[in-house]
């Protein structure tokens, strides 16, 4: 039941619909304000389950009912806000701008972070509802990029999603976003040409997700007007950011070597960054046990464990992303951690 904690952001973002002037930045303040603070002041938990607890967590449907939880919490939170900005008569542009920024938090925290978790396993169903979160960010290709792309390229130059020692967010951001994509299509491409199957066809899973994203966007036009369209595009862009902030934190610096022409190391605890701190565990789903979801992607969010040997963050998620915002300073705490 602990996992209940993620639904601490949802939470604010009621308070945030639901008020006018600074409360409608009430969900930015709790994740990068009061999350931070609380997380410093519980510290860390490196616990992991034991053999039998993972049988018994992995059988045990409520794990699975909070994160659905979460997916309808989103859809319904997204329509939501789409319908009042279909009339913004009594809402001033403060309160525009703090309620657009709160349910973008909402599109990388839950539309994103969520459609990670669910995309990763096997079961049809899980993976729909994966791309349909993702299309609440604009962001199907990264179904098709992490799952296909990152998880085997992590750490090497051809991963678009590891951030390069010295390199800042800000660069990273420039560099991560088309890369992905251009990534995306060039997997798409590969794969039907060694099928034999036309690359511009309609088949072609990259051009239906370039086509939905554009009919759901006209859709939110159409029937919400362009006050919406615009906020829905503008909340799409802020969870990318978020999405790319954490890529950048995940894997920064870390670099698998080369053994020969053909391939690198094999991806170790070492090449992700890990973070324990507490609150931040359970508000993510275990996202911040990166180095064990690298070697197992399809395990499910409450059998994650803390590995051995694993390079550990000094803070949590909220408070690093935070961090690298000023380069200069994160340089400093993080490039000698970096392990040689």
């Amino acid at each position: 039941m602990k996992y209940l904690a993620a639904f601490l952001l949802p939470v604010t973002l009621v308070i945030a619909f639901n008020a006018h002037g600074f409360w409608t930045f009430f969900p930015l303040v709790f994740a990068f304000g009061i999350i931070p603070i609380a997380e410093f002041a519980l510290g860390t938990d490196s616990y992991n389950l034991s053999n039998t607890e993972k049988e018994w967590a992995a059988k045990n449907p409520l794990y699975d009912a909070i994160i659905y939880g979460t997916v309808i919490f989103h859809l319904g939170a997204m329509l939501y806000y789409l319908k009042m900005m279909s009339n913004t008569a009594d809402m001033t542009t403060v309160d525009i701008i703090g309620r657009t920024i709160s349910i973008g938090l909402m599109c990388g925290v839950y539309g994103i972070n969520v459609a990670h978790e669910l995309g990763h396993r096997t079961n049809k169903l899980d993976q729909w509802i994966s791309r349909v979160l993702l299309t609440t960010s604009l962001y199907l290709h990264f179904y098709i990029e992490h799952n296909r792309g990152h998880h085997r390229n992590v750490g090497t130059p051809e991963d678009a999603a590891t951030a390069r020692k010295g390199e800042s967010v800000y660069a990273f951001w420039r560099r991560t976003i088309p890369g992905s994509w251009i990534n995306a299509w060039r997997i798409v491409e590969k794969e039907r040409k060694r099928k034999k199957l036309k690359v511009y066809a309609i088949a072609n899973e990259m051009l239906v997700y370039q086509i939905i994203q554009v009919f759901v966007v006209a859709s939110v036009f159409l029937i919400f007007g362009w006050k919406a369209a615009i906020g829905f595009i503008a909340s799409a862009l802020l969870g990318i950011i978020l999405l790319e902030t954490v890529n950048y934190i995940e894997h920064y610096g870390l670099t698998r070597k080369k053994i020969n022409d053909f391939r690198f190391e094999d991806v170790t605890p070492v090449h992700s960054w890990n973070s324990d701190y507490i609150l931040g565990r359970l508000v993510l789903f275990e996202l911040t046990r990166h180095s064990d979801h690298h070697t197992t992607p399809s395990k499910e969010y409450q059998l994650l464990d803390s590995p051995d040997g694993a390079s550990a963050l000094p803070a949590g998620y909220p408070a690093m992303m935070l961090l690298c915002l000023l380069p200069a300073v994160w340089f400093k705490v993080m490039d000698k951690r970096i392990p040689t």
